[in-house]
């Protein structure tokens, strides 16, 4: 091989090896496929996000629920409170939870909640599970949605006045509608709720013993 044959293959390699650190680069190359089959997503937290636990827990937990979800509240009021105490209070798990806006109203729910202080967050997002049928216009007669979601706030404490302003509140809107649009896009989120397990899609868990045996065995493997 003479000297310029030499040039030319060294080019062509360099052409090839920044096309494959592209590829990679592009194509989401962190996440990995676990042996079996399914994908371990690499799920970076955000100082945004609202969390409960030790973040250097073994396993860290990401939920993606909707206020107006029923499943999602039926989690809240049959599942979370074991998570919470035997998982989340005693060190085993990180938790993370998103909203994935399935309408407007999602948005504006989350919107009210994150004008309350962080520590609020979740008192607020359980008074709006536990309370559906208060304000929630998918499967309840709700005439003014608006109005009953201001409500829900005072009940939180909020006045009217802030109530209105969160709600109407762009950016706040802008950004909730980001976290569901990323979540669809890269990690395949199409329905609510679902749990990222270590970047891993968990399957349905139909009560909590369920739950807690499905932790365990991920907690075995740390």
């Amino acid at each position: 091989m003479n000297r310029r044959q030499l040039l030319i293959s060294l080019v062509i390699l360099a052409v090839v090896a920044i096309g494959v650190v592209g590829y990679i680069m592009w194509s989401g190359s962190s996440d990995v496929t676990v042996p079996d089959g399914t994908t371990a997503y690499t799920v970076p937290l955000k100082p945004t996000d609202r969390t409960l636990g030790n973040p250097k827990a073994p396993v860290t937990v990401v939920e993606y629920a909707a206020p107006t979800c029923p499943h999602c509240a039926h989690f809240d009021m049959t599942m979370f409170p074991t998570l919470k105490k035997d998982y989340i209070d005693t060190g085993k798990i990180y938790y993370v939870f998103r909203v994935l806006p399935l309408s407007q109203v999602d948005i504006g729910a989350e919107a009210i909640a994150r004008c309350l202080p962080a520590d609020n967050y979740f008192a607020f997002i359980d008074l709006l599970f536990r309370n559906q049928s208060k304000w929630d216009p998918d499967g309840y007669q709700i005439p003014d949605v608006r109005a009953a979601l201001l409500s829900m706030a005072q009940s939180a404490g909020m006045s009217a006045e802030q109530a209105n302003s969160c709600l109407d509140n762009a950016e706040a809107q802008k950004a909730a509608a980001a976290v569901g649009e990323e979540a669809q896009e890269k990690y395949g989120v199409n329905s609510t709720p679902t749990f990222l397990v270590d970047g891993v899609v968990a399957p349905p868990w139909e009560s909590a013993d369920d739950m807690k045996t499905y932790f365990n065995k991920v907690l075995a493997k740390k």
